[in-house]
């Protein structure tokens, strides 16, 4: 099969004839399927069904105080002490909260305005313009929380390493940057683990801004589909050891081990972010649901077996995400109208389609009964410079359901882009 670049206008108009046929058949099946979020399949939460029949009750007033009642606001201990050795860190140095880590980097941002962090000079509200590096493609969701409050948001370019650290590394000469979202292990969306390099390089960055924040968003840190777990630097350590202790504030949660909807989040920092921030916790909050983290204890028991709990599912994954990458190689490699990354763990396959293509391909698979995460959504403020980048997440439909989306995904980008090679044929013959 040749590439798509390479037709002449006769074989692009049959091929344009050829792909609007299959594309109206799809239209006409009338699919109803959503593949907007990473959300776990039935299959998947039907791993932790149990965890819902422990007998909790006997068991709320082991562990250093009584799970039923008010206080231990930094959670259980035996919790702390399951979150420290799942991250890698110390013990003290975790702080257990709600069902999400979303809401606790959320809240980490707010009291930066309300109240300023551990190192500031005053509130972030206070000051004239706050900018936040967001490496891109990356999660929708921290650029929203950073829209919310009004930030001034710098795109940093992602690699197959990491984030691009040459320009981190002068971005942050300006005071005015106030700190980066990283997602450091299958990043959403391209599925990259930053390299031992670019970690030790953020370790060691030296931000003109006394208060920066690397929010080090670690979700996937043991959601490999494919292969044995990959062990993960400690973030915090190596900080310290570059005299960037308080720098670093670590994020993690159960949500894609056992129950997105009553899961455990937690956050890791230095001892002396442990204080400041606990200090000002304390005036929003007396505890959190210790009874969901005991349950959460009673059933994960240690790291050995969240492991094992995340090679079930894995098996549920990766038939999922094989079928993306085969449906992608056989329908539109060939044609070299896409580039994709092979992850290894985490949520998504990020998919570059021809410039100029994605929102297209968004509407058009909108149309088609497929709903997906927007076009430009994982870049800061929706715009996408290239409008490129689509993300597949193929985790909450059933497999049938999958090769029926990927059917119509692969006909739209086949569709987008020979209507693109057309309109630039056409302009040429002008």
């Amino acid at each position: 099969m040749s590439q798509l670049k390479d037709y002449n206008y006769d074989e692009l108009v049959r091929f344009h004839e050829e792909v609007t046929a299959d594309y109206k058949n799809a239209c006409s099946k009338g699919l109803k399927l959503d593949m907007s979020r990473g959300k776990p399949g039935e299959e998947q939460l039907a791993l932790s069904k149990d965890m819902l029949l422990l007998p909790v009750w006997d068991e709320a007033c082991t562990g250093g105080g009584d799970a039923r009642n008010y206080g231990i606001l930094s959670g259980l201990p035996k919790c702390r002490e399951f979150f420290a050795e799942l991250l890698g860190v110390e013990a003290g140095q975790v702080f257990v909260g709600g069902n999400a880590s979303l809401s606790l980097m959320y809240d980490l941002i707010a009291k930066a305005y309300t109240n300023g962090l551990l190192h500031s000079e005053k509130p972030w509200a206070r000051l004239e313009r706050v900018k936040f590096l967001c490496p891109a493609p990356g999660y929708d969701r921290h650029f929203t929380i950073c829209e919310s409050f009004g930030m001034e948001m710098i795109t940093v370019a992602m690699t197959d390493q990491g984030p691009d650290m040459d320009q981190v590394e002068e971005l942050v000469k300006d005071p005015e940057v106030k700190g980066m979202w990283c997602v450091p292990k299958y990043s959403n969306p391209d599925g990259i683990i930053y390299s031992d390099e670019v970690i030790d390089r953020i370790a060691q960055l030296k931000p003109a801004a006394p208060d920066f924040v690397v929010m080090w968003d670690n979700a996937y840190i043991v959601h490999e589909f494919e292969g044995d777990y990959v062990e993960f630097p400690d973030i915090l350590k190596l900080c310290k050891a570059a005299g960037n202790e308080d720098m670093v504030v670590e994020f993690a949660s159960t949500s894609k081990i056992t129950l997105p909807g009553a899961g455990v989040s937690c956050f890791a920092c230095s001892e002396a972010n442990m204080k400041h921030l606990t200090k000002l916790i304390t005036a929003q909050a007396i505890s959190y649901d210790k009874m969901n983290q005991l349950r959460h204890l009673l059933f994960l028991k240690d790291k050995e077996n969240v492991i094992a709990l995340m090679k079930k599912h894995g098996a549920i994954l990766k038939p999922r995400f094989d079928m993306v990458i085969s449906k992608l190689d056989k329908e539109v490699e060939p044609l070299g109208i896409a580039k994709y990354i092979r992850p290894k763990g985490g949520y998504f396959v990020s998919v570059y389609a021809k410039p100029g293509t994605a929102k297209r391909i968004y509407s058009l698979m909108e149309e088609a009964g497929v709903v997906m995460t927007k076009a430009g959504a994982t870049y800061p403020y929706g715009i996408d410079p290239d409008d490129s980048n689509l993300r597949v997440a193929p985790s909450f439909v059933s497999l049938d359901e999958l090769s029926q989306a990927m059917d119509v995904f692969c006909t739209c980008i086949k569709l987008a882009a020979v209507e693109k090679e057309l309109e630039s044929y056409g302009e040429k013959r002008s």
